[in-house]
């Protein structure tokens, strides 16, 4: 399987929980991250203070949050094929954290 490599080259927060990131290939994400923010990584990211922390990771070239919580910049560049697959492991790990 082959993985493609991207960096996120900016970002600009246009809403709650909504992000327009900009990538290295000139490709622009709008992504709503509320439907996966659960579990013990991404659920605090429902806070809007912590939410609004967001930055870019000067190494790994991606989103990041001060509580460590991240996203595969492969996975913020495709989006639209993996948003529901990731909130439905998340609802999921919200119940097991429960």
């Amino acid at each position: 399987m082959y993985h493609e490599l991207y960096r996120v080259i900016g970002f600009e927060i246009i809403g709650d929980y909504l992000l327009r990131v900009r990538f290295d290939d000139d490709a622009e994400q709008v992504i709503n991250f509320e439907p996966v923010l659960y579990g013990e990584m991404w659920g605090p990211l429902r806070n809007l203070e912590l939410f609004s922390q967001v930055s870019i990771d000067p190494i790994a070239r991606t989103l990041t949050w001060p509580n460590s919580a991240d996203f595969d910049p492969e996975t913020l560049r495709h989006w639209d094929e993996y948003k529901d697959e990731l909130a439905e492991r998340a609802k999921n790990w919200e119940h097991v954290a429960a």
